[in-house]
């Protein structure tokens, strides 16, 4: 198995291509007869682990990614010493609503049955779950759409959480941080997601809002992935997913040890695709790309006609 075999420099943990059956196959050939279990067992004893793919390796490696990661950090603590408010924003996943089969384990008595196939056609609709994560206080909110998952609708869901949450943590902020990932909804390159910002977010609400977005690539790095998103999977898990309700209140229900909590909210608006902004609306919006990475950092602010 020399060639075979991979290992951690660190901790000295070993993988190999092979299968236990293959190792199994070969030592009787030799003339020593073991079962695949037999192999399995032994290779535990030998540091052997089973391993899986790991999504790790960018896709893309701009050459300003390490210095638009140490901008984000310059900005989160800039923002929190003053006691504004930073969110971690994106849409989790969109889930079909029905009895279809869903990702992970849990214990239970019996298994639960599930149709067999996930055809569209069989939904009974669409969960687009929009997820806003305050790291500072540590609570998520999550504003869950039945159309598309669209800029405008992203913004609404933002503009929504300042007025039920924001505004009453933050009583007397006028500014606002966002971390955005590099594309989507809400990314850097989307006319509508900048002009929704203005029209939605910043005049009607007085609020200045600055925005920075991850490398792309790096949604991972991206704090509403790993404390927000993956605590709600987990507590979905295995569960069929069969009606709005059944997933706004496990979203509610989803609890960690560190204190996290969830409020779950209902968007049944239709948004519309396919909308188009042109180079005359966006001349008339006022976003002021940063000295460092303008393409990835910029600020908002109200028109002048705010009181």
């Amino acid at each position: 198995m020399r060639h075979d075999t991979a290992g951690d420099p660190i901790t000295g943990v070993k993988w190999s291509r092979r299968t236990t059956r293959k190792v199994a196959e070969e030592l009787t050939t030799l003339g020593i007869a073991v079962s695949k279990n037999t192999v399995g067992r032994l290779l535990k004893e030998m540091d052997f682990k089973l391993r899986v793919n790991r999504k790790q390796i960018a896709s893309t490696k701009n050459p300003d990614r390490n210095q638009q990661f140490l901008y984000i950090g310059q900005q989160r603590e800039r923002f929190a010493n003053q006691g504004l408010p930073v969110i971690s924003v994106d849409a989790k996943k969109t889930e079909q609503v029905g009895n279809f089969k869903n990702a992970g384990a849990k214990w239970d008595r019996e298994t639960v049955l599930v149709k067999d196939h996930d055809f569209r056609s069989e939904a009974d609709g669409l969960a687009i779950p929009y997820g806003i994560y305050d790291p500072q206080a540590n609570r998520g909110a999550v504003f869950v759409g039945t159309s598309h998952n669209t800029p405008a609708f992203a913004v609404d869901a933002i503009a929504r959480w300042w007025l039920k949450e924001g505004c009453q943590r933050y009583p007397t902020a006028r500014e606002l941080f966002i971390l955005a990932d590099g594309g989507g909804s809400n990314g850097p390159r989307c006319r509508v997601w900048r002009k929704a910002l203005q029209d939605t977010i910043c005049t009607p609400l007085g609020l200045v809002v600055t925005v920075s977005h991850y490398p792309p690539g790096a949604s991972k790095w991206n704090p509403i992935e790993h404390r927000l998103f993956s605590q709600i999977s987990k507590n979905w898990a295995d569960e069929p997913l069969t009606d709005i309700d059944k997933i706004l209140n496990f979203i509610r229900t989803t609890k960690t040890e560190s204190g996290l909590t969830v409020g779950a909210y209902l968007m049944p608006e239709n948004y519309d695709i396919g909308i188009k902004i042109s180079d005359a609306e966006m001349r008339q919006l006022n976003p002021i790309p940063h000295e460092m990475l303008g393409r990835w950092n910029y600020t908002v602010r109200p028109t002048q006609n705010v009181n």
